[in-house]
């Protein structure tokens, strides 16, 4: 699935991997509701397409889904600061 890094020069690897670290931070500091969007731009920095098109839960299955992210927010981050903020229309 990576054969492709064998064949780079050192450069191309670099290059490669300033990449893939600067898409990681866009997400990585992304906040409020962009936490929850789904990332088609980060996934197409992969070389092979993806294997299969996502699915997306049902409304109420999704929902409980966005909850119980949030607990976990709560859980396993309780330092992280909160916000009251809307999203962007």
């Amino acid at each position: 699935m990576d054969e492709d890094l064998l064949t780079m020069s050192k450069e191309e690897l670099v290059a490669e991997l300033q990449k893939l670290r600067a898409a990681i931070r866009e997400h990585r500091d992304s906040t409020g509701h962009n936490l929850c969007w789904y990332h088609p731009e980060l996934y197409a920095l992969l070389p092979e397409p993806p294997a299969q098109k996502p699915t997306v839960p049902e409304w109420p299955e999704f929902m409980k889904g966005c909850v119980l992210y949030r607990q976990s927010l709560d859980e396993e981050a309780p330092h992280l600061c909160r916000t009251r903020e809307q999203p962007p229309e």
